[in-house]
């Protein structure tokens, strides 16, 4: 591509709109798992007997474990539904954008 499909698709208000989109998308997953790790960490300092407390009597396991266990599959959850989202709604616009300029 040229220089000048590069300007009219910087120039394109729907090009625009996609960023902004993406942005808010990405950022509002960011604050959702970032939420989650610092409840995660204020928990662990402020309630540490919370998280050491066995799940069970005769088990070993404590509520410490699924708790930090849930941290790491939330992540993986938030970049799936941000992948999910991308491939989907974002290429498709993309697509439409790359068509309109190049006419």
């Amino acid at each position: 591509m040229n220089d000048s499909i590069y300007q009219r698709i910087d120039n394109n208000p729907r090009f625009k709109e996609l960023v902004a989109k993406r942005e808010r998308f990405a950022g509002l997953l960011s604050v959702i798992m970032l939420g989650l790790y610092a409840a995660f960490i204020l928990l662990i300092a402020f309630e540490p007997h919370l998280l050491g407390t066995k799940i069970s009597a005769d088990s070993s396991v404590t509520w410490g474990i699924p708790l930090g266990v849930g941290i790491i599959v939330a992540a993986f959850v938030l970049t799936g539904v941000y992948v999910r989202r991308a491939n989907g709604e974002f290429d498709r616009l993309n697509q439409e954008i790359l068509k309109e300029v190049q006419q």
